[in-house]
């Protein structure tokens, strides 16, 4: 969180040192953002209130809407007690030269503050909007809940961990749309100024057919959580969750996500079927869980193209995140913001000073939508198809096998506990050794 905040300070106060006034500023001007009268106010609940939670409220927070935060659920204490002294302390309003700050917009009271499983559904109905940020393992069971009372979300991604999972949003999905529900998911890139360029110059044709597509993930990987002693297995995962797959669905599904969901939205689809290899070369101790430290997937869609996936977490190798859509007759290289023929001459390219914060636009544009009382935003069926396929490929490379879109989705497959309780007997512990155990490609098998 204190990374998230330092950047935000510094792209805020870089943005309007440049512009020399507050009229450059894009997210917030000071005449809407404080003078909405009461009966207009945005109630917003978070649910979820680690790092992504803080950040994510804070961007709802800077947002020209009237927007007050009300109400705060989370398994743990501590993330709640955090996360609010963070948005309290926060100064970026004033760092921005705005009178009033982010602190003003938070109107939590100790009673709106709840602890436990099952503090999502008591902070649901106090708000308007919904922002779901827990570990994905529980985003069906909130998502569900949030479409059923009929709120408006901001849904972080990935939307589950299992087919089981995405079948249920996908069907809450479809009721959102029938109740015109504004759900915006956090695949940021369809929030991003130069993707959004590079996409419509696709749609005119400028690289032609798509015949295939490369993605990558690679970087060192993320945090580790020490187990502490009186821990139960419960809570132990869900501390350290990004290891375990009903939690999180292994970083080709919680992180490299984003890449494979770019290459579904220019293809315009999504894969037929999968197949792959990866392991753990290097995380094989007992703080590592189950997930592995290297995928590699070769996507397939129904017109035959092919996208040629990678993520890997491994200290010292090459870092890389991107996607490179390959057509007939010329070349986007989402990265560089860059489209070129077949032999290099640069067609299009993209003036970086033109980029906005696609973090901040995802909300800038839900909460506009929803003060204007304007139904725009339905990527929840999105979210979870390219959720699916990144699922896909976790079951290809865990298995070894070619592993149908369709076939998957329907297995009814979940990793999930039987019930979300301290004390609950876990699909996954550790051997006497202290080890978990994790697939093994050519072992593990899904169908017969």
């Amino acid at each position: 969180m204190k990374k998230i905040t330092t950047d935000r300070r510094k792209f805020i106060k870089q943005s309007s040192m440049a512009a020399g006034s507050l009229l450059a500023m894009p997210l917030v001007s000071e005449g809407s953002f404080f003078n909405s009268s009461a009966d207009d106010t945005i109630k917003v609940a978070l649910i979820g209130c680690g790092g992504r939670g803080t950040g994510a409220a804070m961007q709802a927070l800077l947002t020209k809407q009237n927007v007050k935060l009300v109400a705060m659920a989370d398994a743990f204490r501590n993330r709640i007690d955090e996360c609010y002294s963070n948005l309290m302390a926060d100064d970026l309003m004033e760092v921005a030269g705005i009178k009033g700050s982010v602190k003003s917009r938070v109107a939590v009271p100790e009673a709106n503050k709840f602890v436990g499983f099952d503090g999502y559904l008591k902070a649901i109905p106090l708000a308007d909007v919904v922002i779901l940020t827990t570990p994905p393992g529980f985003r069906p069971q909130h998502f569900e809940e949030v479409v059923k009372q009929g709120k408006h979300a901001f849904v972080e991604k990935p939307m589950a961990t299992d087919p089981a999972g995405i079948k249920r949003v996908l069907e809450a999905a479809t009721l959102a749309r029938q109740k015109k529900l504004n759900i915006v998911v956090g695949l940021q890139r369809h929030y991003q100024n130069s993707y959004r360029e590079l996409y419509k110059r696709l749609k005119q044709g400028m690289i032609g057919d798509i015949v295939s597509a490369q993605a990558w993930w690679n970087n060192e990987g993320v945090w580790v959580n020490q187990r502490q002693p009186g821990m139960t297995e419960m809570e132990y995962q869900m501390r350290n969750w990004y290891y375990f797959n009903w939690l999180c669905g292994d970083h080709i599904v919680e992180q490299h996500i984003h890449n494979l969901d770019v290459v579904n939205w220019f293809k315009g689809g999504y894969p037929v079927k999968a197949q792959g290899m990866g392991g753990r070369e290097v995380r094989k101790g007992k703080d590592f869980g189950e997930i592995f430290d290297h995928h590699y997937v070769e996507f397939q869609y129904a017109d035959g193209s092919i996208m040629n996936s990678q993520c890997r977490h491994i200290k010292g190798t090459l870092s890389k995140v991107d996607e490179l859509i390959m057509g007939t007759s010329g070349t986007i290289q989402c990265g560089a913001g860059r489209i070129t023929d077949r032999k290099g001459t640069t067609l299009y390219q993209f003036d970086k000073t033109g980029e906005n914060d696609p973090y901040q636009a995802e909300h800038d544009e839900l909460f506009e939508a929803i003060a204007k009382s304007e139904y725009k935003f339905d990527d929840a069926e999105n979210g979870a198809r390219s959720t699916m396929t990144a699922i896909l490929g976790r079951m290809a490379t865990y298995s070894g096998q070619v592993v149908e879109f369709d076939k998957a989705l329907n297995s009814g497959i979940s990793i999930q506990p039987a019930r979300y309780a301290w004390d609950a007997d876990m699909p996954l512990k550790p051997g006497a050794n202290g080890l978990y155990s994790a697939a093994i490609p050519g072992v593990t098998k899904y169908f017969s």
